[in-house]
Protein backbone atom coordinates (compact mmCIF):
# COMPACT_ATOMS: atom_id res chain seq x y z
CA UNK A 1 0.00 0.00 0.00
CA UNK A 2 1.28 3.78 -0.71
CA UNK A 3 2.30 5.28 2.17
CA UNK A 4 -0.36 8.42 3.09
CA UNK A 5 -0.50 10.95 5.57
CA UNK A 6 -2.44 9.63 8.74
CA UNK A 7 -5.60 11.15 9.36
CA UNK A 8 -6.77 13.34 11.89
CA UNK A 9 -9.78 13.07 14.38
CA UNK A 10 -10.99 16.43 13.09
CA UNK A 11 -14.55 17.49 13.40
CA UNK A 12 -15.48 14.26 16.01
CA UNK A 13 -17.90 16.08 17.64
CA UNK A 14 -14.68 17.58 19.92
CA UNK A 15 -14.43 14.43 21.70
CA UNK A 16 -11.37 14.37 24.51
CA UNK A 17 -10.02 11.48 25.47
CA UNK A 18 -9.51 10.22 29.13
CA UNK A 19 -6.37 9.15 31.22
CA UNK A 20 -5.62 5.61 31.33
CA UNK A 21 -4.72 4.06 34.99
CA UNK A 22 -0.63 4.62 34.09
CA UNK A 23 -1.13 8.24 32.88
CA UNK A 24 -0.61 6.92 29.24
CA UNK A 25 -2.43 8.34 26.30
CA UNK A 26 -0.71 6.29 23.66
CA UNK A 27 -0.68 8.74 20.16
CA UNK A 28 -3.06 11.72 20.73
CA UNK A 29 -6.23 10.99 22.05
CA UNK A 30 -7.76 7.64 24.36
CA UNK A 31 -11.83 7.34 24.05
CA UNK A 32 -13.30 4.83 26.30
CA UNK A 33 -16.57 4.31 24.69
CA UNK A 34 -19.50 2.28 26.74
CA UNK A 35 -21.44 0.33 24.85
CA UNK A 36 -25.27 -0.98 25.06
CA UNK A 37 -26.18 -3.69 23.13
CA UNK A 38 -30.25 -4.08 22.47
CA UNK A 39 -32.01 -7.74 22.01
CA UNK A 40 -35.77 -8.28 22.37
CA UNK A 41 -36.00 -5.12 23.67
CA UNK A 42 -33.40 -5.36 26.46
CA UNK A 43 -29.68 -4.23 26.92
CA UNK A 44 -27.63 -7.57 27.17
CA UNK A 45 -24.47 -8.34 26.45
CA UNK A 46 -23.48 -11.75 24.22
CA UNK A 47 -20.25 -13.97 24.66
CA UNK A 48 -18.37 -14.27 21.32
CA UNK A 49 -21.59 -12.44 19.50
CA UNK A 50 -23.59 -15.99 19.49
CA UNK A 51 -27.02 -15.01 20.02
CA UNK A 52 -27.84 -17.82 22.37
CA UNK A 53 -24.95 -16.81 25.20
CA UNK A 54 -26.56 -13.75 26.98
CA UNK A 55 -23.81 -13.49 29.25
CA UNK A 56 -25.76 -9.64 30.84
CA UNK A 57 -29.03 -8.91 31.12
CA UNK A 58 -28.90 -4.73 31.84
CA UNK A 59 -32.79 -4.18 31.66
CA UNK A 60 -34.02 -1.25 30.12
CA UNK A 61 -31.48 0.01 27.91
CA UNK A 62 -32.65 3.85 27.89
CA UNK A 63 -32.04 3.43 31.94
CA UNK A 64 -28.27 2.37 31.25
CA UNK A 65 -27.20 4.80 28.67
CA UNK A 66 -28.72 7.26 31.26
CA UNK A 67 -26.49 5.40 33.59
CA UNK A 68 -23.16 6.07 31.12
CA UNK A 69 -23.85 9.54 30.08
CA UNK A 70 -23.97 10.22 33.50
CA UNK A 71 -20.40 10.03 33.93
CA UNK A 72 -19.61 12.24 30.75
CA UNK A 73 -18.16 9.69 28.42
CA UNK A 74 -17.12 10.55 25.05
CA UNK A 75 -19.77 9.15 23.41
CA UNK A 76 -21.75 5.94 23.82
CA UNK A 77 -21.65 3.07 21.14
CA UNK A 78 -25.30 1.82 20.69
CA UNK A 79 -25.74 -2.07 18.73
CA UNK A 80 -29.16 -2.95 17.56
CA UNK A 81 -28.57 -6.54 17.78
CA UNK A 82 -31.92 -7.45 16.47
CA UNK A 83 -31.56 -5.27 13.41
CA UNK A 84 -28.35 -6.50 13.14
CA UNK A 85 -29.59 -10.26 12.38
CA UNK A 86 -32.35 -9.00 10.41
CA UNK A 87 -30.61 -6.47 8.32
CA UNK A 88 -33.42 -3.84 9.35
CA UNK A 89 -32.85 -0.81 11.21
CA UNK A 90 -34.82 0.60 14.04
CA UNK A 91 -34.76 4.35 14.20
CA UNK A 92 -37.35 4.58 16.55
CA UNK A 93 -35.00 3.05 18.82
CA UNK A 94 -32.36 5.42 18.42
CA UNK A 95 -34.15 8.49 18.79
CA UNK A 96 -34.81 7.11 22.32
CA UNK A 97 -31.49 6.09 23.50
CA UNK A 98 -30.13 9.40 21.97
CA UNK A 99 -32.59 11.62 23.77
CA UNK A 100 -31.72 9.29 27.27
CA UNK A 101 -27.63 10.28 26.65
CA UNK A 102 -28.96 13.94 26.57
CA UNK A 103 -25.88 16.34 25.30
CA UNK A 104 -23.33 12.75 25.03
CA UNK A 105 -23.57 11.71 21.17
CA UNK A 106 -24.15 8.17 20.19
CA UNK A 107 -22.98 5.66 17.76
CA UNK A 108 -25.66 3.57 16.43
CA UNK A 109 -24.95 0.32 14.45
CA UNK A 110 -27.15 -2.64 13.52
CA UNK A 111 -28.99 -3.28 10.55
CA UNK A 112 -27.80 -0.78 8.22
CA UNK A 113 -27.92 -1.80 4.84
CA UNK A 114 -28.06 1.11 2.83
CA UNK A 115 -26.90 4.99 2.41
CA UNK A 116 -30.34 5.35 3.22
CA UNK A 117 -30.43 3.18 6.32
CA UNK A 118 -27.25 5.65 7.61
CA UNK A 119 -29.18 8.70 6.74
CA UNK A 120 -32.30 7.66 8.66
CA UNK A 121 -30.47 6.44 11.69
CA UNK A 122 -28.52 9.75 11.56
CA UNK A 123 -31.50 11.79 11.02
CA UNK A 124 -32.93 9.48 14.16
CA UNK A 125 -30.56 11.48 16.83
CA UNK A 126 -27.17 9.81 15.94
CA UNK A 127 -24.59 11.51 15.68
CA UNK A 128 -22.14 9.06 13.75
CA UNK A 129 -23.48 5.38 12.25
CA UNK A 130 -21.08 2.33 12.48
CA UNK A 131 -21.29 0.26 9.04
CA UNK A 132 -20.17 -2.93 8.37
CA UNK A 133 -22.02 -5.32 6.33
CA UNK A 134 -23.32 -2.52 3.73
CA UNK A 135 -19.71 -1.62 3.50
CA UNK A 136 -18.63 -4.38 1.61
CA UNK A 137 -21.72 -5.24 -0.50
CA UNK A 138 -20.07 -4.27 -3.63
CA UNK A 139 -17.01 -2.91 -4.86
CA UNK A 140 -18.44 0.68 -4.95
CA UNK A 141 -19.89 0.97 -1.32
CA UNK A 142 -17.11 1.99 0.76
CA UNK A 143 -16.41 4.88 -1.12
CA UNK A 144 -20.17 5.89 -1.52
CA UNK A 145 -20.69 5.25 2.42
CA UNK A 146 -17.57 7.43 2.70
CA UNK A 147 -17.90 10.61 0.20
CA UNK A 148 -21.53 11.45 1.99
CA UNK A 149 -21.02 10.53 5.53
CA UNK A 150 -17.76 11.27 5.91
CA UNK A 151 -16.02 12.13 9.61
CA UNK A 152 -19.96 10.52 10.58
CA UNK A 153 -18.90 7.17 9.19
CA UNK A 154 -17.17 4.21 11.13
CA UNK A 155 -16.34 1.15 9.13
CA UNK A 156 -16.96 -1.71 11.38
CA UNK A 157 -13.94 -4.63 10.63
CA UNK A 158 -15.16 -7.83 12.74
CA UNK A 159 -12.34 -10.27 12.28
CA UNK A 160 -13.29 -14.08 13.43
CA UNK A 161 -9.94 -16.60 11.63
CA UNK A 162 -8.99 -13.42 10.41
CA UNK A 163 -11.53 -12.98 8.35
CA UNK A 164 -14.83 -10.10 7.73
CA UNK A 165 -17.64 -11.24 9.94
CA UNK A 166 -21.06 -10.18 8.42
CA UNK A 167 -24.41 -9.83 9.01
CA UNK A 168 -24.60 -9.64 12.52
CA UNK A 169 -21.73 -12.57 12.65
CA UNK A 170 -23.66 -14.52 11.06
CA UNK A 171 -22.15 -15.21 8.09
CA UNK A 172 -18.46 -14.82 6.80
CA UNK A 173 -16.53 -13.05 3.94
CA UNK A 174 -13.35 -14.44 2.26
CA UNK A 175 -11.91 -10.90 2.54
CA UNK A 176 -9.17 -11.07 5.27
CA UNK A 177 -9.23 -7.98 7.80
CA UNK A 178 -6.01 -6.51 7.30
CA UNK A 179 -6.95 -6.08 3.12
CA UNK A 180 -10.59 -4.77 4.18
CA UNK A 181 -8.49 -2.42 6.48
CA UNK A 182 -6.63 -1.19 3.39
CA UNK A 183 -9.77 -1.28 1.58
CA UNK A 184 -11.04 1.19 3.83
CA UNK A 185 -7.75 3.75 3.56
CA UNK A 186 -8.18 4.12 -0.33
CA UNK A 187 -11.91 4.68 -0.24
CA UNK A 188 -11.60 7.78 2.32
CA UNK A 189 -13.12 5.68 5.22
CA UNK A 190 -12.12 7.88 8.03
CA UNK A 191 -12.49 6.00 11.30
CA UNK A 192 -12.73 2.22 11.73
CA UNK A 193 -14.13 -0.06 14.34
CA UNK A 194 -12.24 -3.75 15.04
CA UNK A 195 -13.99 -6.23 16.80
CA UNK A 196 -11.63 -9.47 17.40
CA UNK A 197 -15.42 -11.63 17.50
CA UNK A 198 -13.61 -14.79 19.63
CA UNK A 199 -13.04 -12.49 22.50
CA UNK A 200 -15.95 -10.07 22.13
CA UNK A 201 -17.50 -10.98 25.83
CA UNK A 202 -15.17 -12.87 27.71
CA UNK A 203 -12.54 -9.92 29.04
CA UNK A 204 -9.90 -12.60 28.15
CA UNK A 205 -7.91 -9.45 27.10
CA UNK A 206 -7.56 -7.28 23.23
CA UNK A 207 -6.11 -8.88 20.52
CA UNK A 208 -3.61 -6.68 20.21
CA UNK A 209 -2.10 -8.43 16.93
CA UNK A 210 -4.90 -7.86 14.89
CA UNK A 211 -5.28 -4.53 15.87
CA UNK A 212 -1.77 -3.58 15.21
CA UNK A 213 -2.49 -4.78 11.57
CA UNK A 214 -5.15 -3.36 11.03
CA UNK A 215 -3.81 0.09 12.43
CA UNK A 216 -0.66 -0.34 9.97
CA UNK A 217 -2.35 -1.10 6.90
CA UNK A 218 -4.93 1.69 6.97
CA UNK A 219 -3.25 4.22 8.60
CA UNK A 220 -5.98 5.49 10.20
CA UNK A 221 -7.61 6.18 13.58
CA UNK A 222 -8.75 2.85 15.10
CA UNK A 223 -11.31 1.72 18.08
CA UNK A 224 -10.87 -1.45 19.54
CA UNK A 225 -13.44 -3.93 20.83
CA UNK A 226 -13.27 -7.47 21.91
CA UNK A 227 -12.71 -9.01 25.17
CA UNK A 228 -11.55 -6.10 27.11
CA UNK A 229 -11.86 -6.79 30.72
CA UNK A 230 -9.74 -4.35 32.80
CA UNK A 231 -7.49 -0.92 32.89
CA UNK A 232 -4.43 -2.60 32.22
CA UNK A 233 -6.03 -3.44 28.56
CA UNK A 234 -6.79 0.05 27.98
CA UNK A 235 -3.52 1.34 28.92
CA UNK A 236 -1.90 -1.19 26.28
CA UNK A 237 -4.22 -0.31 23.68
CA UNK A 238 -3.52 3.61 23.92
CA UNK A 239 0.23 2.67 23.83
CA UNK A 240 -0.64 1.02 20.60
CA UNK A 241 -1.64 4.40 19.21
CA UNK A 242 -5.45 3.23 18.51
CA UNK A 243 -7.74 6.15 18.81
CA UNK A 244 -10.13 4.65 22.04
CA UNK A 245 -11.52 1.23 23.07
CA UNK A 246 -15.55 0.05 23.40
CA UNK A 247 -16.00 -2.12 26.50
CA UNK A 248 -19.19 -3.65 27.25
CA UNK A 249 -19.39 -6.24 29.65
CA UNK A 250 -16.28 -5.03 31.63
CA UNK A 251 -18.46 -1.86 32.79
CA UNK A 252 -21.40 -4.07 33.73
CA UNK A 253 -19.47 -6.27 36.08
CA UNK A 254 -17.16 -3.28 37.58
CA UNK A 255 -13.96 -4.89 36.13
CA UNK A 256 -13.62 -1.76 34.50
CA UNK A 257 -14.92 1.33 37.11
CA UNK A 258 -17.30 3.51 35.29
CA UNK A 259 -15.26 6.91 35.95
CA UNK A 260 -13.04 5.31 33.19
CA UNK A 261 -15.18 6.34 30.59
CA UNK A 262 -14.78 10.52 31.85
CA UNK A 263 -13.47 12.79 29.46
CA UNK A 264 -11.02 15.09 30.68
CA UNK A 265 -11.40 19.01 29.94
Amino acid sequence: MTSQPKRGNEGAHEIVGVETSSGSMGVGRFLVIPAVDVLAGEAVRLERGDFDRVTHEAGDPAGLVVRYAGANPALIHVVDLDGARLGQIRPELVTRLAAAAGTVPIQASGGIRSLADAETLLAAGAARVVIGTAAFAEPAALERFAAALGERLVVALDARDGRLALSGWLQHSELQVENAAELCAEAGVRRLHCTAVERDGTMTGPDLELLARVRDRSELPVIAAGGIGSLADLDQLAELGLEGAVVGRALLEGAIPLDAVRRQP
